[in-house]
């Protein structure tokens, strides 16, 4: 299948160009002055299909690099499938994701990894890779740590909270930061301190103080750039990359500029739920059907920020000035209908989560005509730099001859309303984003070649996706 893109206004991270697109196959064959012919040779003649993006923007798939499939969590699963989560991302304009393999303390690494392909592969409307995380880190799992980069898993995740489940100690956190500086592989953290966490959830609840609101503040920002400090100290004193997933708090996006100005491997992500809601709105959330319950519908770990502390403003300043790298989603969606509910009359026990990979790349475009960030700058947060953090980048995360045919025609003259009964394809009963209205439209999605999303329609495949073998960071000396 040979596929033309005419007229379209191609955007990269490195600026745009009106340009027309030619997919060859699986591959992007050649990026061309509009109306361009090969020696005598009449492209839109010889090709199987055309597509006028005339008005259009033509901009390389987005790559979500922090998703959390069928994730098992607090008694409960994930709601969204490999199957209906990748179709709900490639009808946001995702072309990629890359999931997270859960290790529970009895289990082994290598085992999940499989584990994890069984549920994805043949099941993915898109492509897909793996991070690995880490929740026991012992002599088995260090050595797990190499072999899986030899099967294109090239970053593990720790987490700082949650004891008994993900908690690893500081001297595990140093033998696997050890082994990250030895084998190049990205070393991720969930960077809250949840000794601290522990305590002050244990005291709003002994007080009767149960609501989701709770949730917050038993999780303050202090706890947040706490923990990414002590990181960061231990990926100094290691020389591992370290990667800071899901950053909610001012104070922490100065520890890591902090960082990053002494020259030191720190990278952050945020997503879209800190740069656009806050705990002020889970507060005000209250329905006839749920309460005061209804603010369960966006905790989610790190938690929202109060908004007169200026997190919000913060993460978006970050996200241009390039003190955070990129966005992703961690999405990680429960219903309340079974899920979410399971912590009514006691915060702690609500399924931390918010679903949102159908709508990052619309979110994150309103930035784009809000001002908060460049027509650039959008692409790259949500498409090229998470290829090249995580090592898919030539093949993913640009338009330009030999990449990947991942391509998004993305309408700015379009219009986008958020909600259940509106643009949702994930499998929740509510929308973390009911009423959003974007100032632009995913109109056309095309992965390797395939167009998934057209007009309107989904006319994809569960079986569209295959798994990508990443390399090292693209970031790394």
């Amino acid at each position: 299948m040979k596929t033309l893109i005419k007229n379209g206004t191609v955007v990269n991270a490195t600026g745009t160009a009106n340009a027309d697109v030619l997919i060859d196959g699986e591959k992007i064959a050649a990026v061309l002055e509009p109306g361009s012919k090969l020696i005598g040779f009449d492209i839109e003649g010889s090709v199987d299909n055309v597509i006028d993006a005339k008005g259009k923007y033509v901009i390389p798939g987005g790559v979500d690099a922090h998703t959390h499939m069928e994730m098992p969590f607090g008694g409960t699963n994930a709601s969204d499938t490999f199957e209906t989560g990748t179709r709900a991302a490639a009808w946001g304009g995702t072309t990629t994701i890359v999931d997270f393999v859960v290790q529970y303390p009895d289990q082994k690494p290598l085992e999940q990894y499989h584990a994890w392909h069984g549920k994805a592969d043949g099941n993915c409307a898109i492509d897909y890779g793996f991070h690995q995380i880490l929740s026991d880190v012992q002599d088995a799992s260090l050595t797990a740590m190499d072999d899986l980069i030899k099967e294109g898993v090239t970053s593990f995740k720790l987490f700082m909270a949650y004891k008994g489940v993900f908690l690893s100690d500081d001297g595990q956190i140093l033998r696997a930061f050890q082994k990250g500086a030895e084998n190049g592989a990205l070393m991720m953290m969930h960077a809250e301190n949840g000794a601290v966490i522990d305590v002050l959830v244990k005291q709003a609840i002994e007080a009767g103080n149960t609501t989701p609101y709770y949730h917050g503040l038993t999780r303050p920002w202090q706890a947040e750039e706490e923990a990414t400090h002590r990181a960061i100290m231990i990926a100094n004193l290691t020389g591992a990359p370290l990667y800071i997933v899901h950053v909610s708090a001012k104070q922490a996006v100065e520890q890591i500029a902090h960082a990053r100005d002494l020259g030191q491997n720190v990278f952050g992500e945020t997503c879209p739920q800190y740069l656009y809601l806050s705990l002020e709105d889970q507060l005000g959330a209250s329905s006839k059907e749920w309460g005061d319950f209804e603010g369960a519908k966006w905790v989610c770990s790190t938690p929202l920020r109060a908004r007169g502390e200026g997190h919000q403003h913060h993460m978006w300043q970050a996200l241009r000035t390039n003190d955070l790298q990129m966005v992703s989603t961690d999405h990680c969606p429960f219903c309340m209908k079974g899920q979410k509910d399971m912590g009514l009359g006691d915060f702690s026990k609500i399924p931390n989560g918010i679903g949102s990979v159908e709508h990052r790349m619309d979110l994150l475009y309103q930035g784009v005509v809000e001002g908060n960030i460049s027509l650039e700058r959008w692409v790259e947060v949500t498409s090229t730099t998470p290829a090249r953090m995580f090592g898919m980048y030539g093949k993913k995360g640009v338009i330009q001859p030999g990449a990947d045919g991942d391509v998004v025609i993305y309408d700015p003259k379009g219009h986008t309303s958020i909600g259940l009964n509106k643009t949702h394809h994930m499998n929740m009963d509510y929308s973390a984003w009911e009423g959003f209205e974007i100032d632009g439209h995913v109109d056309t999605v095309i992965s390797r070649g395939k167009v998934i999303v057209d007009g309107g329609n989904y006319i994809g495949s569960k079986s569209d996706g295959k798994y990508i073998k990443r390399g090292l960071s693209q970031y790394l000396i």
